[in-house]
């Protein structure tokens, strides 16, 4: 192998059971998801057989107490996780990602009675999640959705859209927002819906220029009816707990932008290893090796961006600010890398034949999901110079 061929991230852990966990999840990706991602993407197939076998493994509650089923880890070793296996299939990544982020609700502001009924089957059961918050007219302003909640009795009914919803229609259960009061921020309260509920339907998933794998769909509810004991929360608390469920979903997304540019760099790499124009290598150049070289450099600042962020979370700090600068430098950078790495590899980049054009196409979303990066600006520069005056 020459000097120049990608090496795996030399991850800094914390624990024993965290490197074995990551060496796990490397022979996973490497065995079982990379091989057939291009094909999958290809197809439009979604892989549950996957997400089976991670919830078979343990990897769909890392971040989650183990009384209910969960892994223990702090974030900074799951959202590596995520890395890795986003770099292997962004459909799996982030689903994972969404998936964690729709078990937040439940487990951090359930009751201990709702806690030991639903989360021992979410996290570690073989059920996939889905977020439901977003709206065909409500995206950046989330506050002003208009999928409503009426009490009936001891029961709830629900009725309204939801959009652009990842597992959109094949979820089993979807945490959803929905207005029980007021307009604005204050009249939002938080529900878990099962997804076999009557009166829920998947609309057809959206056709996307990247991540053909996982559905993103438009969520129906027509009068689905839900007792109050899967209410979350306070009446009125929706939003926020949506805000903070969103903290630490924009970290996934961090992780899975560098795990795609990690990606698209080693792809990168391995051409300009052994691409020989004029009688060697083409990494010998000077104008590719200062390419590689910010690319390798503007993805270690983003993985140790996340981390910083994760950390925070760890120990219990405020770090919104921080993984909304992190979702912002990482998927930014997941744009520019794929860009050059589709650059590196010339016309040959530019073809499915190679993985660079998928991870170009992939990286993109990522700067719109969970908050575009228009408003992470919004978010850091309120940490910085307060609220907007009117």
């Amino acid at each position: 192998m020459p000097d120049h061929a990608p090496q795996p991230v030399d991850r800094q852990l914390p624990t024993d059971e965290a490197r074995d966990l990551l060496s796990l999840v490397r022979d996973i990706a490497q065995r079982e998801i990379a091989p057939r991602a291009a094909e999958g993407e290809d197809a439009g197939h979604f892989p549950r057989e996957l997400f089976t076998l991670l919830s078979e493994s343990g990897l769909l509650g890392l971040p989650y107490d183990s009384e209910y089923g969960g892994g223990d880890q702090p974030y900074e070793v799951y959202l590596q996780v995520l890395e890795e296996l986003a770099a292997a299939r962004l459909t799996v990544g982030l689903g994972v990602s969404v998936h964690t982020l729709a078990s937040y609700a439940l487990a951090a502001y359930g009751t201990k009675e709702q806690r030991a009924e639903h989360l021992p089957a979410m996290l570690g059961g073989g059920l996939l999640g889905g977020y439901c918050l977003s709206e065909p007219a409500s995206g950046s302003d989330a506050a002003s959705l208009r999928t409503k909640a009426v009490r009936d009795g001891d029961d709830w009914v629900i009725t309204g859209t939801k959009a652009w919803i990842t597992h959109g229609g094949i979820a089993d259960f979807y945490t959803v927002m929905a207005r029980t009061g007021e307009d604005g921020p204050r009249g939002i309260s938080a529900f878990l819906v099962p997804g076999d509920a009557e009166g829920l339907s998947g609309a057809a998933p959206e056709k996307k220029m990247g991540m053909r794998g996982s559905p993103t769909a438009q969520v129906h509810l027509d009068g689905v009816r839900v007792g109050d004991d899967r209410r979350i929360g306070e009446e009125g608390q929706g939003f926020a707990i949506a805000l903070s469920a969103l903290d630490g979903g924009r970290l996934g997304i961090a992780a899975c932008a560098v795990g795609v540019a990690q990606a698209a760099l080693d792809e990168a790499l391995r051409y300009a290893a052994e691409r020989r124009q004029f009688g060697r290598p083409i990494a010998d150049f000077q104008g590719l090796r200062f390419m590689l070289a910010d690319m390798a450099t503007q993805i270690e600042a983003g993985r140790a961006l996340y981390l910083a962020a994760a950390r925070l979370r760890d120990a219990g700090r405020p770090f919104a600010k921080q993984a909304a600068m992190a979702k912002l430098h990482c998927t930014d950078t997941a744009m520019r890398v794929t860009t050059d790495a589709v650059q590196i590899l010339g016309g040959y980049g530019y073809t499915a034949d190679f993985p660079a054009e998928r991870y170009l196409r992939e990286a993109k979303v990522l700067q719109i999901v969970e908050g575009t990066n228009q408003i992470q600006r919004m978010v850091i520069a309120r940490h910085l110079a307060g609220p907007e005056t009117r």
